[in-house]
């Protein structure tokens, strides 16, 4: 175990400035009823120190019938999934599971295969950026792109828990006691925009939690802005 951290940590932690078009997203498909997952979850926790990218957790539910029910799972990020996978001409989901960027699929215990991935998106541009900024309970997301968008770019917004620790006592996991990162609560449609002129939108917020802003082409399909409030 000490030796896989080792590995993880020289693999994953040469973080760089993010790119003009921002951090890149990490959707980790994970259940707290997946004996496979912890090292998956492990590696998402070491991907929160850095800048240049945005891991989120999104906890699904189709492993809850095995005998432990997850906190944290939610139907729709299944479905967000199953979406993916629908996209990619697929049939299966499965967990863990990374989708880096919306378009690369990658077993989320992979550190090295996430790595790569993560380098290669870092160097591609999109020509869009996207920025927020909070006032009280009223968050301003704004954006430019040098390209027309496809039609259905949607804004979206994000909350996520930085961090939390759950007492398995049943299914694949029992007996073991399990940190999460980044997990997420709530992920909305806010708006769409198709590059024809600057984005402006101004959404009402509260809380304390994190607040990430993803602009991604319909599928759901790449992911060409995002921005963060940690």
């Amino acid at each position: 175990m000490r030796r896989f951290f080792a590995v993880l940590a020289s693999t994953l932690s040469l973080a760089a400035p993010a790119l003009a078009d921002g951090p890149v997203v990490l959707e980790l498909y994970t259940s707290q009823g997946c004996s496979s997952c912890p090292p998956a979850d492990a590696i998402l926790h070491e991907l929160a120190g850095r800048s240049d990218v945005i891991p989120l957790a999104l906890h699904v539910d189709y492993w809850d019938y095995i005998g432990w029910v997850d906190e944290f799972a939610r139907p729709e990020h299944t479905t967000r999934q199953q979406d993916y996978v629908r996209v990619a001409g697929g049939n299966t989901i499965y967990t863990p599971q990374m989708v880096i960027a919306g378009e690369t699929h990658v077993i989320g215990a992979k550190a090295m295969e996430i790595g790569a991935a993560i380098e290669y998106q870092r160097n591609r541009t999109t020509g869009a950026t996207v920025e927020i900024e909070r006032r009280g309970d009223q968050l301003s997301i704004t954006g430019e792109t040098l390209n027309a968008l496809p039609a259905g770019t949607f804004v979206q917004l994000v909350r996520y828990t930085p961090s939390a620790t759950v007492d398995v006592r049943r299914g694949e996991n029992a007996g073991r006691e399990l940190t999460y990162t980044n997990i997420v609560q709530s992920w909305d449609i806010v708006g769409e925009w198709n590059g024809a002129e600057d984005l402006a939108i101004n959404v009402a917020v509260s809380g304390s939690d994190p607040i990430a802003v993803i602009v991604q082409e319909p599928g759901p399909g790449s992911i060409i802005a995002s921005a963060v409030l940690r």
